[in-house]
């Protein structure tokens, strides 16, 4: 029942209320990023939800689209601009997709949606991660987010969906405000972001 019905009302009701108590902070971010990014302070990209459905993402843009002389985009250290960096480091980057929970497309709590071309690549054990709808945040990302492997956070992934619950939800809710304020797993180990996925070795 929790996960059918309650959950999903519970999400567009806290997502609502939200983006309107977070709006005039929505505002200077986009005003902020608009100026760094030359007029493009958001993108889109399209991720897996429920089931593997694709779906439109809504993100800040927090990296500029700098490019070498054969026209291949630097790399994402490069390319992070200050003020995204800031919005990172703080947060501020998942406000958008607030709007992607009010559609129904994302969850709060869920397993974070990855890039379709990670699809093909799951064993049969981390495509259990589509059997709930993603999430802003998710069990792996107060379990260590980007310091951890990927098999690490599927594994996690998967135990969020064989328990999830209001009272774990709400743990995981207190959970990612306790490391947003002590700006907790933000970058991997060996570089600014996360290292693409390239599948388990079995």
């Amino acid at each position: 029942m929790y996960r059918d019905l309650m959950k999903p009302a519970g999400d567009f009701l806290v997502a609502f209320i939200a983006f309107a108590l977070l709006s005039p902070i929505f505002v200077l971010v986009v005003i902020f990023l608009a100026i760094a990014n030359s007029g493009k302070p958001f993108f889109t990209q399209l991720r897996p939800g429920r089931g593997g459905k694709i779906f439109r993402v809504i993100k800040f843009k927090t990296m500029n689209d700098r490019r070498d002389k054969d026209g291949e985009l630097l790399p994402d250290a490069i390319r992070l601009t200050p003020i995204g960096k800031f919005v990172r480091k703080t947060s501020l980057d998942e406000i958008p997709q607030l709007l992607n929970v009010i559609k129904g497309d994302m969850s709060i709590v869920g397993p974070r949606p990855l890039l379709p071309e990670y699809l093909p690549l799951y064993n049969a054990t981390q495509k259990r991660r589509h059997e709930v709808k993603p999430g802003i945040t998710g069990w792996a990302q107060v379990n260590g987010r980007n310091t951890i492997s990927w098999e690490q956070k599927f594994d996690y992934d998967v135990w969020y969906v064989d328990n999830i619950s209001f009272l774990l939800d709400i743990r995981i809710i207190f959970m990612t405000i306790r490391n947003v304020v002590k700006s907790e797993g933000i970058n991997s180990a060996t570089s600014a972001t996360m290292e693409k996925f390239t599948g388990t070795q079995q």
